[in-house]
């Protein structure tokens, strides 16, 4: 036993020999990492960011067609964070670049030209994948959680304020229906999507997708919506297809919430949107109706207003609407049928940067009012079994004081034999 004794005495003595001498040697090697840089290998962890791109869809694909500039389609997934697994599509035409989200209902996040851009600096600084946004949250306010990107749809089922709604229910049976902001569509990932070129000049380019929006017991809504443009165009086109695949009639409603901050909005900004009625949505927005048209720059605590137009539209049923910045030499434009989109609403939320300075251009098959509200006015309207309603808007960017003033006056003309009629008062929803 003295022997054993002994031996593990000896023993432990040299390992706290060696432990010591392994202590010095690392607190050497800390203390020149002072004045030294000491390379540490991160094989194996996983970056916050994008995947590679992936080309879709290119010019250099397709020899045999002669475009008026070089273009591509392609594709990367986004990756940590409240992002992680959104899919973005760029479809890039020589000079816009439109950034396209399947799944986020097809959404667009924006549209670059050069310096120029179509969007805005949100409070929500990620593409927020669908599964994170619990659209009954704060009230039904959930869909705040997400919203961040240029081109937002409202609907289908509904679109507008978070409340109830009564309805028929699958039995014949009156019921209550909990009703969230703007709807489900912009947070129903696309089920699929393809990239079409058009094989006759100008070729065309076609991002076209499919979102469903339907359950059992209810809806059944489908949407294929596109977004297209010209190689070397600085305008481009959103075109849907709504279609009731259901055995029964079904309400809908369809929201095109565009959002634009700087470098278009500023103070002294302006809209033009020629209309046969302006009407302020709530107290706050009467209080200011004389400047609707007009914005302000980033304003802290600034409390939003919202007007509610009946656009005027030409012999074609055309209309239009105009955001210009102060100097009239940069603008945005958007044109659509007022037989498909028959109204207007222009949000106006100039809050500080830090709180999302935006406004909002939104052509719409009704106002953004509780359905019960837009139903009572006749605004909501229905789709047969299976029939089917398209929507068109054409959007372009303008720089130059000639090009902008061009539009300016086009506007103008419009409303010149129709002057608008300005309602004081907002509507009455109870």
């Amino acid at each position: 036993m003295l022997l054993l004794k002994k031996f593990l005495d000896n023993l432990r003595n040299n390992i706290l020999m060696k432990i010591s001498a392994l202590s010095f040697i690392l607190l050497f090697c800390l203390s020149c990492s002072m004045d030294e840089t000491i390379e540490v290998s991160t094989q194996g962890t996983v970056s916050i960011g994008t995947s590679d791109e992936t080309t879709l869809a290119s010019s250099s694909n397709h020899t045999a067609k002669q475009f008026s500039s070089q273009w591509s389609v392609t594709q990367k997934i986004l990756r940590g964070g409240k992002q992680e697994g959104v899919e973005l599509i760029t479809l890039d035409n020589g000079k816009l670049k439109i950034r396209i989200i399947p799944t986020r209902g097809m959404g667009i996040l924006d549209v670059k030209m050069d310096s120029i851009r179509l969007g805005w600096n949100s409070p929500v600084k990620e593409v927020v994948h669908p599964s994170h946004i619990d659209l009954e949250s704060r009230g039904g306010l959930g869909w705040l959680e997400g919203f961040n990107e240029w081109m937002v749809r409202c609907g289908l089922e509904f679109a507008g304020h978070p409340g109830t709604d009564q309805f028929i229910n699958n039995t014949g049976d009156p019921a209550t229906l909990n009703l969230t902001l703007h709807g489900k569509i912009q947070n129903i990932p696309a089920s699929d999507y393809e990239v079409i070129i058009d094989s006759e000049p100008p070729h065309r380019i076609r991002v076209r997708g499919t979102v469903h929006e339907s359950f059992f017991y209810g809806p059944k809504l489908k949407l294929v919506t596109e977004v297209s443009t010209v190689p070397g165009s600085d305008t481009f086109r959103i075109s849907d297809l709504l279609t009731n695949e259901g055995s029964s009639k079904q309400e809908f409603q369809l929201i095109y919430h565009g959002n634009y901050g700087s470098s278009i909005l500023e103070e002294g900004a302006r809209v033009y949107a020629p209309a046969g009625t302006v009407t302020p949505m709530n107290e706050n927005a009467a209080r200011n109706l004389d400047s609707w048209q007009t914005y302000l720059g980033p304003t802290k605590g600034f409390i939003e207003e919202v007007y509610l137009l009946e656009p005027l539209g030409d012999a074609n049923s055309s209309t239009m609407a105009v955001l210009v910045n102060q100097d009239a030499d940069l603008a945005t434009s958007v044109r659509w049928d007022v037989t498909e989109l028959p109204y207007l609403t222009i949000w106006k939320n100039t809050a500080a940067e830090e709180d999302g300075y935006v406004t909002g251009i939104e052509p719409a098959t009704g106002y953004p009012f509780n359905r019960m509200i837009e139903r009572k006015y006749g605004r909501v309207p229905e789709l047969d079994a299976g029939e089917s309603r398209s929507f068109t808007l054409d959007f372009g960017i303008h720089i130059g004081n000639d090009q902008v003033g061009e539009l300016i006056n086009e506007a103008t003309a419009r409303q010149i034999p129709s002057p608008l009629q300005i309602i004081k008062e907002p509507p009455v929803t109870k």
